[in-house]
């Protein structure tokens, strides 16, 4: 079970990379600033910095959804089916959804169906993680949009054309910030779920009090599992955020990926699990609202926002049938 955990959980770094490559690249692409092949492996290379960075989001991930005393093997592999699966859908489709939102929904699901309501760490999905989901989106909408009129401001004597030659080259940077602040928050939930199961076969429990210290190889294999999901690219998504909800220029590819790379980097100093893509989502709807709201393509931001929704009732459920499921063949 302990080997099906690592499988599980390159698994779910590989489709998660894959699933949210659009988040570090789909402006640069969609802008035309970078080719498509060099922008994944940029942002491949980014990601592998990021999730080998800190520990803070592998702990709130490891031990701060299920409580300590009843986390199980079997909790974890039912939580990680969840979340591919439902990450593996949405990316056939199109739909750029959360693997942070999937995979603490499906850890949930499995908990309650493992030992019940109590199996869940209330408190921290009330004060750290499910605000959030309000949140998160709504601080990258505003800061889309301050960002995008700072820059405008800033640039208001300067011709079009080197402020397209200027934003050509710093949208490179943009990207790469936000590439390594997903590799940052989304990178470190398999280093977390990993160094559990290890603590388990080692130990056979995981206390309240112990502090997660995952060897190096479980940060070097999560690491290297996402990036290579990044490598692989999520295109569909990829036109979604990139070229269908707005039309995009440098500045504006900059001003976004600055923006959520703010808000995804300050909260991983904080072991805040946030959703990268709600993120970069809504910081790109700030962005293009900065024109005219008519500039934002709000049937398919809605169709996204449903995606949203609809994630954790799903991964919820998966994550409850899996274990149940678990629990009747062993």
């Amino acid at each position: 079970m302990f080997i099906l955990v690592i499988i599980l959980s390159v698994a779910f770094a590989v489709v998660n990379g894959a699933h949210d490559a659009a988040n570090a690249i789909a402006t640069v692409v969609g802008t035309r600033v970078l080719s498509p092949i060099k922008a994944v492996s940029m942002a491949a290379v980014m990601n592998l910095i990021g999730a080998a960075t800190g520990l803070a989001v592998a702990s709130t991930i490891g031990k701060g959804i299920v409580s300590s005393d009843y986390i199980t093997v079997n909790v974890i592999v039912a939580a990680l089916v969840a979340a591919i699966v439902w990450e593996f859908i949405t990316l056939r489709i199109g739909i750029p959804v959360s693997g942070t939102h999937s995979l603490i929904a499906g850890l949930i699901g499995a908990g309650i169906s493992q030992a019940g309501s109590g199996a869940i760490e209330w408190s921290v999905l009330t004060h750290k993680v499910l605000p959030f989901v309000v949140i998160s989106p709504a601080i990258g909408f505003a800061a889309g949009y301050t960002v995008m009129l700072i820059v405008l401001w800033l640039c208001r004597h300067t011709s079009p054309l080197k402020v397209e030659a200027r934003f050509s080259k710093l949208q490179i940077l943009s990207a790469s910030f936000m590439a390594y602040s997903h590799g940052r928050n989304d990178g470190q939930m398999p280093i977390g779920l990993i160094t559990v199961a290890w603590m388990l076969y080692e130990t056979g429990k995981v206390s309240t009090g112990m502090e997660l210290h995952p060897p190096i190889w479980i940060i070097l294999v999560s690491a290297t599992a996402i990036a290579c999901g990044t490598a692989f690219g999520g295109w569909r998504v990829i036109r979604t955020l990139g070229m269908r909800m707005t039309a995009l220029r440098p500045v504006q590819g900059f001003s976004a990926e600055t923006a959520a790379a703010s808000v995804i980097a300050t909260s991983s100093v904080f072991g805040i699990p946030v959703s990268t893509t709600h993120c970069m989502t809504a910081s790109i709807m700030g962005v293009g609202s900065t024109k005219r709201l008519s500039a934002v393509k709000w049937g398919v931001a809605r169709s996204i926002v449903v995606g949203w929704i609809v994630t954790f009732p799903i991964c919820i459920l998966i994550g409850w049938l899996i274990t149940k499921l678990i629990i009747a063949v062993s």
